[in-house]
């Protein structure tokens, strides 16, 4: 994705960069108008850990394209990759347009004291705020992109196998549950739950293979913390015994198996906060539509998902739920498309990018007009006589003269 990123700018920069021509108003006839994009000035990047290096890369591509200088601030916590692309920026990329800085908290903090014309954080809604925080102090506009918990809906007329496939595919191909887009957790009916468990159980042993501890097509958990974050998720009294699928764990190998859990409750801290790892709840409903409110209760989430062949769904799913973005019929191939935006509402965040979008994000869009000394109407400018009024009236007619009027300052007693 990173390297996409960096053709589709380089392909389309020329055209992203010409200004955008706009009609005038009778008001300033005659004349012309555009936006013209300019680069907002030095932005900060902090990157989150999951995707380090996309994550890192990819507004910094954008950053970039708009003409900014960049401070990218890898995470810490996946040290390895901030300690290699600090190595390869200052090795290849111009150190007056583009530094990494590595560091922890103590470097962060220092980071987020000083003045930029822009910072860009993706991680936990927590930190999130922190940023927005600091940048308030200075006025500073910061799009961030953070998380919550992303719901797939899953109807009963569906072809059950490639649905299973795909949400495998969301949950625990995709970093083994650790992506901000991945599916958080199902809601289906009580009728169609059973065979969707067996349905996903057969697709991730056939995947994943049936001694699925054994298994080198998965991710380790990042580290300790959020190993035992996720054991303290599922150990919990009214969820451990919720557990239908799954649930080995080796804190030795930050190892833990893919684990399917039925219906736990609505207010366990599995269903209240960011599962970020590969435990999938099925909540079960009586109809489809009743999953509507129960998602809406929730905070806004960075992406929702329907699987259905109900048109009718299709269209209340994209009116009626609230979410950064949606996939119908799929799971987070929607980050993959440039022509669509890649951002959060509410909890989940601020602002977007990916393709165009990168570079209108660190991008200011200024209006220009232009006029030529020619066409000073006399009429524009006090004494407002009756005669001016009157000439005026000659002129123009109806709503027209009504609106002139307004512009002009006629009607101030």
């Amino acid at each position: 994705m990173a390297r996409s990123s960096c053709k589709l700018a380089l392909k389309e920069l020329k055209q992203w960069m010409m200004p955008q021509k706009v009609e005038t108003s009778l008001a300033t006839y005659p004349s012309s108008a555009e936006i013209v994009a300019e680069p907002l000035g030095v932005v900060l990047v902090i990157s989150t850990w999951n995707f380090p290096f996309s994550l890192s890369l990819d507004p910094v591509i954008g950053a970039i394209a708009a003409g900014n200088a960049v401070v990218l601030k890898p995470s810490e916590i996946a040290s390895a990759t901030s300690s290699l692309l600090s190595r390869l920026v200052g090795e290849y990329m111009d150190k007056s347009a583009i530094i990494v800085v590595e560091g922890a908290v103590a470097e962060t903090s220092a980071l987020l004291e000083q003045k930029w014309d822009k910072i860009f954080f993706t991680g936990g809604a927590r930190v999130g705020r922190i940023v927005m925080a600091a940048a308030a102090k200075n006025l500073t506009p910061v799009t961030l992109e953070l998380g919550g918990k992303c719901p797939a809906v899953v109807d009963s007329n569906v072809n059950l196998q490639v649905t299973s496939r795909r949400i495998v595919a969301g949950k625990w191909v995709c970093n083994n549950g650790q992506a901000c887009i991945g599916v958080d957790y199902i809601i289906t009916t009580k009728e169609l739950a059973p065979k969707l468990i067996a349905t996903l159980v057969s697709v991730v042993e056939e995947i994943f293979g049936k001694d699925l501890m054994e298994s080198k097509e998965r991710s380790r958990i990042i580290n300790s913390f959020h190993f035992k974050r996720l054991v303290n998720l599922l150990e919990e009294d009214k969820v451990s015994n919720k557990i239908v699928f799954g649930g080995q764990r080796e804190e030795s190998q930050l190892q833990i198996a893919p684990t399917i859990l039925l219906d736990v409750p609505e207010d366990s801290m599995i269903m209240q906060e960011e599962i970020f790892g590969p435990l999938l709840p099925i909540i079960t409903v009586e109809r489809l539509e009743d999953s509507f409110a129960m998602i809406n209760r929730k905070p806004k989430p960075l992406a929702a998902y329907l699987f259905s062949d109900d048109e009718q769904i299709k269209r209340k799913f994209v009116q009626n739920i609230y979410a950064g973005g949606m996939a119908i019929n799929d799971t987070i191939l929607q980050v993959t498309v440039p022509t669509l935006p890649f951002g959060g509402v509410g909890e989940s965040g601020m602002g977007s990018y990916h393709g165009k979008f990168s570079f209108d994000a660190f991008s200011h869009k200024k209006a220009v007009l232009y006029r030529s000394f020619a066409g000073d109407s006399p009429t524009r400018y006090p004494p407002y006589t009756p005669g001016k009024k009157k000439q005026i009236k000659a002129l123009l007619s109806g709503k027209l003269l009504n609106i002139m009027l307004a512009l002009l300052g006629f009607y101030k007693d």
